[in-house]
């Protein structure tokens, strides 16, 4: 007796999900296919924004470096150099 509602259990363990997906799929209206407009019209590119108007008193203008980039070469870090354990920063 005890196998029989070991196997009744079992059955409705299966059963009842399926039955409740079969039931929703058959409910289920075919989703209606997208429109799409004859025809795309593009507006005019849109006008710039008015400049912002000028404060009363002029910004401080930035200093120019006291040295300039030079193009030069930094070499990258060696392949065999160990310190690769960044992580266990504290």
């Amino acid at each position: 007796m005890s196998f029989t509602h070991r196997v009744a259990g079992l059955v409705a363990v299966v059963a009842v999900p399926l039955g409740i997906a079969a039931t929703s799929y058959a409910l289920t209206d075919e989703p209606a296919a997208p429109r799409v407009p004859p025809a795309v019209r593009l507006s005019t590119t849109p006008t710039p924004p008015a400049p912002p108007s000028t404060p009363s008193v002029p910004a401080p203008t930035a200093t120019a470096p006291s040295t300039t980039p030079t193009d030069s070469v930094v070499p990258g870090p060696s392949a065999t150099g160990g310190g690769d354990d960044d992580d266990d920063h504290e």
